[in-house]
């Protein structure tokens, strides 16, 4: 199986890091035009050169997903940069853990509302690309979604909820030829990451973590960017409204 891109235009929240920064250096090096946005600069700037090498357009600007008006101000200049969006890939999240104000805040102002939000500001452009060649919307969640979790309660519920939407998202779009799915990692380690992190600030968690994992590691961020690419790809044509599972086996290690 092989992804050609040439030509699509690809947008991803949350592109700088991890997961988000896989899936736009895969989409590049699959021939599509990419758009990032971050709120760090620093790692914004790495993020769009290691893009750029790839020889093909790319956009990438400063972005608080945490505020309406400055979603409402990138999707638009990353659609203009690009001549359209083809695929939007809502990847980032505001880790809200604790149960407290702060928690929920952040979990529903990023990991949803962003979605949402990202979502309704590259209509228009999803529109055009459905009607004409077809267009994909993809939602990073998490196993998080499917199990309770006295850890971090928030997190786990918008991840829920974005899988909700996900089908409902799907249901009112498949008539405009755009296809909605949703991918729920299990835990993904990279450098600078949560859990490169926890291994240091909370063994326990992390081995435990890790024991739980039949696979015995942590994933990778490739490993989802693959999935991504597959699911914007004609290959997944017949698919909308799923959220597929990519954790090595942990649910059933659980």
């Amino acid at each position: 199986m092989s992804f050609d891109f040439t030509g699509k235009r690809v947008l991803v929240a949350g592109g700088s890091r991890g997961i988000g920064r896989a899936i736009a250096l895969n989409f590049a090096a699959a021939g599509a035009q990419v758009g990032i946005c971050a709120r760090g600069a620093a790692s914004l700037e790495a993020a769009r050169a290691d893009i750029a090498r790839h020889g093909r357009p790319v956009h990438a600007m400063a972005c608080d997903l945490a505020d309406a008006a400055s979603i409402a101000a990138w999707v638009p200049a990353a659609a203009q940069a690009l001549g359209g969006v083809d695929v939007l890939v809502n990847n980032a999240s505001g880790f809200g853990m604790g149960d407290d104000e702060a928690g929920w805040a952040a979990g529903v102002s990023v990991d949803l509302m962003a979605m949402v939000r990202c979502s309704h500001a590259a209509l228009p452009w999803l529109q055009k690309a459905g009607a004409a060649d077809g267009a994909s919307v993809i939602h990073i969640s998490s196993i998080s979604a499917f199990r309770p979790s006295t850890r971090s309660a928030p997190y786990a519920a918008v991840k829920a909820a974005m899988n909700s939407y996900t089908g409902s998202q799907a249901a009112m779009l498949c008539r405009q030829g755009i296809r909605v799915n949703a991918i729920a990692p299990g835990s993904i380690e990279f450098p600078g990451g949560l859990w490169e992190q926890r291994r240091t600030d909370n063994p326990t968690l992390y081995e435990r973590t890790l024991k739980s994992i039949p696979f015995g590691r942590m994933g990778t961020p490739d490993e989802i960017a693959e999935v991504a690419l597959f699911l914007a790809s004609r290959h997944a044509r017949w698919m909308t409204g799923q959220v597929l599972t990519v954790d090595g086996g942990q649910l059933l290690g659980a």
